[in-house]
């Protein structure tokens, strides 16, 4: 490994990411080499910076933390995900675990955990919050399958953007593809979840994680 730990704060919160900045940047053995504002900025600059560990928000805009996190094992296969979240529900640990994360660290943990958490990461272990029970490590062994495994991840991403408000017309600008093709997106998500309203999509999309 490198003799620092090279790292990239991925939080759509700009005062967030600069309290783990000053934590982290004190520490003689890591180094900040990147910040993104959301997961598509993350994608980008792992791909770029192929950092060490990723601290990464679970609820961000457009693309959120567990899609990127899906994508990242791609573009940065020796990146390490640490993911963040306020959120102690299983579902939230569950996804984003099943994604490729190595570890989950609540936002409110103080300072020594995120230290301990993106150590432990570095050196290949995982890392749960202390304040994340056994509760909900033994109901994400107890899940092996779910429906958003049914979604491809351009799928899972339209749904998001859906139940983020988001018009077939936004959709298409920001995926750069016709109001056709989200329109048929749309179809084959509704279909695949057996879902039959807008109203839902949503519902589904906020319990699976995607959205808050």
């Amino acid at each position: 490994m490198r003799e620092k730990i090279h790292i990239l704060l991925a939080d759509d919160h700009a005062v967030v990411r600069q309290g783990f900045k000053m934590i982290l940047a004190a520490q003689p053995d890591m180094e900040i080499v990147g910040e993104a504002g959301n997961g598509r900025e993350a994608l980008d600059l792992a791909g770029q910076l192929q950092p060490d560990v990723i601290v990464m928000d679970v609820a961000m805009p457009e693309l959120n933390g567990i899609e990127a996190t899906r994508r990242i094992a791609d573009l940065s296969p020796r990146s390490r995900v640490l993911a963040l979240s306020m959120h102690k529900d299983s579902v939230y640990v569950r996804e984003i675990l099943r994604a490729g994360a190595r570890g989950y660290l609540l936002k409110d943990s103080i300072s020594s955990d995120l230290l301990a958490a993106v150590r432990a990461i570095a050196r290949g272990e995982g890392y749960l919050s202390p304040g994340v029970s056994d509760a909900v490590l033994n109901d994400y062994r107890r899940h092996v399958t779910d429906p958003i495994d049914l979604l491809s991840s351009r799928e899972r991403e339209v749904l998001q953007m859906i139940a983020e408000g988001k018009t077939n017309k936004e959709i298409a600008t920001v995926l750069n593809l016709s109001v056709y093709t989200v329109d048929a997106h749309r179809g084959r998500i509704m279909e695949k979840l057996n879902l039959h309203s807008v109203t839902d999509l949503v519902r589904f999309a906020v319990r699976a994680g995607l959205v808050d």
